[in-house]
């Protein structure tokens, strides 16, 4: 059977779906950010941002930007009732002080036991640090990772060690890619979602560590 991957307007709208009423969320730089525009207007969601925005909505429609209302990937938001701005140190101390319920983060490898890399540094253009990511991923109470599923070379992105410089060890939750959504336990990566017409054996071939399927209640290693 054929498959269509996931785009990336449809992996931020699925990581909204599982963001509860009340949360206190990071999203990271990049997909992540995507996911302001899908939050469903009946949960109260508070949006923090590690450059000093607590309460931020949406991005703003064409030709009412503010330059002053910018996210730490430097996206135009805005602010919504009862919105706040503070300090970078105080944002910080948000994050590593596990004041925040959820982060969303990008990712160049997950390794099988939850280790996150998402930076590189010494590459032409490349991320020129890796800012808030490590407070992110030890900080916030659950860590969430949107990411395609293999780089664009065909390479597994889901591994079963890390080859990348490490952002944190043993941190992630949930990992949701362009195919499927696995969740990182004690027992392994449990699939518990995939898309229509992927079966689990093509699934674990695109992936670079042993997978669980949770998607039918049964087990494939």
């Amino acid at each position: 059977m054929s498959y269509q991957k996931l785009n990336r307007d449809q992996i931020a709208q699925r990581v909204a779906q599982d963001i509860p009423d009340g949360a206190y969320v990071n999203l990271g730089i990049g997909l992540p950010t995507k996911i302001a525009s899908y939050l469903p207007s009946d949960k109260d969601v508070f949006l923090h941002s590690e450059n000093g925005l607590l309460a931020f909505g949406p991005p703003p429609a064409k030709g009412e930007e503010d330059p002053e209302l910018i996210n730490a990937g430097k996206e135009f938001v805005t602010m919504l009732e009862g919105g706040s701005f503070f300090h970078h140190s105080d944002s910080f101390a948000m994050m590593r002080g596990g004041h925040l319920d959820i982060c969303v983060l990008g990712a160049f490898q997950v390794a099988a036991n939850g280790d996150l890399a998402n930076w590189h540094t010494g590459a032409e253009d490349s991320i020129p640090a890796v800012g808030g990511a490590m407070d992110l991923a030890v900080g916030a109470k659950k860590v969430f990772v949107t990411t395609d599923h293999v780089t664009k070379q065909g390479e597994p992105k889901i591994v079963a060690e890390l080859t990348y410089p490490v952002t944190g060890k043993h941190c992630v939750d949930r990992i949701y890619t362009d195919l499927c959504v696995i969740d990182v336990t004690t027992e392994g990566l449990k699939v518990i979602e995939k898309v229509d017409g992927l079966s689990f054996d093509t699934l674990q071939g695109l992936t670079g560590a042993a997978l669980i399927d949770a998607t039918q209640g049964g087990k494939h290693k």
